[in-house]
């Protein structure tokens, strides 16, 4: 039995919602619970209103925009009903507001983020993020500024290029070409948000199911799931102290066909190692001789502190089969969501069809910004004082690591990137060793991760850029206590 119309409405006069907004949704409630049946009749408009404390004129609306709705109806010289063209709704037995589907979807796993800290963890040392505290804030909401006060500002605000701002693409190939070595337009790049939606697109345009794609081992599980979850057979081919072992490769091409081999060589993923140039060489040529791509993730590319500046895979002559992903996120900060990617002109086409579909456009007025700041000299300028503190943070590190493990650890230390790989040198129970320290405060990245299928490792990626010196040592004092404890 229905409740009287007083408990049913609770009216409130504080509430965002108008009145009339509050009455309408109450009679949609009761209807969809089944509580309101078709055809049953509804107070008149001056009795509702008197009974819950409102004017009429309120009722009065409320009741004409359910009939518009559909959800009432209204016949002469009767009343006010619940519309009979509303389908049987069965009443609720249960009071459970979870809802459950009875339709069928693909699962996906749980993608497990490392980058972002725990609740309880004082000190991260993350996969090799940068530090957000160096970002020129100052400088980015300038170029913002100066964009919607000029001329012509409301042309950024439409609809552009799915391509991404053509200042950005600009720049952006001018600078691929001076410091990396590469020969593209601004028409053959494809500005993305970040370099995880760029592999995406790589995968989903590239890679059917069945097809065999070859990761490194140690290597950047996210690819790996990607490329799952396409269809694709994923292997993988060792890393060794040249980069990815290209005996090993060619060995596996001869009995299976590649599709795709994914690379990280400037600074392999999560080794830290670069792959030698005699090694590039021998990779470009194999995947002429057995026509797979190569997919060069060149995901920090500015931060190498040695004399010489490793081009990239893409600038060879030897290319054609190279498909180029990079990203500004780890030259700035990861929320700036800023990638990009280049190839085969076939293939970007392909590629930036479906972009479109996913993802009509990037943040254009973002795009714009950093192109600003690109064409002004300010990023520039962001590197170089940043890679100078970066490496200061590296030499900071390796001390520590020496100070806090001693022999008990083996480590090259790395002429680029934001991250160390170290190797314990008698077995450890990583598991335990972490769980230690994050009741201590600090977090460090599960290492499992970065083998296929989760195998064990004896290996952990320790970042240190988004730590200073202070954050840096306490980490790692912390860090080699816990260490000797647990021994």
């Amino acid at each position: 039995m229905l409740r009287t119309w007083k408990t049913i409405f609770n009216i409130s006069f504080n509430s965002d919602q108008t009145l009339v907004e509050q009455i309408s949704e109450v009679i949609r409630k009761e209807i969809i619970k089944g509580r309101l049946e078709r055809g049953t009749p509804l107070p008149g408009s001056r009795v509702l209103a008197e009974d819950i404390g409102v004017n009429r004129k309120t009722v009065v609306f409320a009741y004409e925009a359910l009939i518009e709705e559909g959800w009432l109806e209204s016949k002469h010289k009767s009343g006010t009903y619940i519309s009979q063209n509303l389908p049987l709704i069965k009443k609720h037995q249960t009071n459970s507001s979870k809802k459950t589907s009875t339709f069928e979807h693909i699962h996906y796993n749980p993608f497990y983020l490392t980058d972002h800290a725990l609740e309880g963890s004082r000190i991260v040392f993350n996969e090799g993020g940068p530090d957000t505290r160096l970002v020129p804030l100052n400088e980015l909401s300038r170029a913002y500024k100066r964009i919607f006060q000029r001329k012509g500002k409301w042309g950024l605000l439409g609809y552009s290029s799915e391509k991404g701002d053509y200042k950005l693409r600009e720049m952006l190939s001018l600078m691929l070409s001076r410091d990396r070595g590469l020969n593209v337009n601004p028409d053959n790049i494809c500005v993305t948000r970040g370099s995880q939606m760029a592999i995406y697109l790589v995968a989903k345009v590239l890679i059917k199911p069945g097809d065999t794609v070859v990761v490194e081992n140690p290597g950047y599980y996210a690819v790996q799931k990607i490329f799952r979850e396409t269809g694709a057979i994923v292997k993988t081919v060792e890393i060794d102290k040249d980069g990815i072992n290209v005996d090993a490769l060619e060995e596996l091409c001869r009995k299976t066909k590649i599709k795709a081999v994914y690379v990280t060589p400037h600074h392999q993923f999560p080794t830290t190692i670069t792959m030698k140039a005699g090694r590039r060489i021998q990779l470009l040529e194999l995947s002429l001789k057995y026509n797979f791509a190569i997919i060069e993730d060149d995901y920090d590319h500015e931060y190498h502190f040695g004399i010489g500046n490793n081009l990239a895979l893409a600038s060879n002559e030897k290319s054609d089969n190279v498909i180029y992903i990079s990203s500004l996120s780890k030259l700035l900060a990861p929320a700036i969501r800023v990638g990009y990617v280049t190839g085969p002109a076939a293939f970007m086409d392909s590629l930036v069809n479906l972009r479109v579909q996913i993802d009509r456009q990037g943040d254009t007025i973002l795009e714009h910004a950093i192109a600003e700041l690109m064409e002004d000299g300010t990023i520039k300028r962001h590197s170089r004082k940043v890679v100078a503190i970066y490496k200061e943070r590296r030499d900071i590190m390796e001390s520590c690591l020496h100070e806090n493990f001693g022999d008990a650890i083996s480590f090259h230390k790395p002429a680029g990137g934001l991250a160390f790989w170290i190797k314990f040198n008698e077995p450890i129970n990583l598991i335990q060793y972490i769980a230690l320290l994050k009741q201590k405060g600090v977090q460090i990245v599960p290492p499992n991760s970065f083998y296929l299928d989760n195998q064990p490792s004896n290996c952990i990626r320790l970042g240190y850029g988004s730590l200073n010196k202070e954050e840096l040592t306490e980490g790692l004092k912390i860090m080699g206590n816990v260490f000797k404890e647990l021994k």
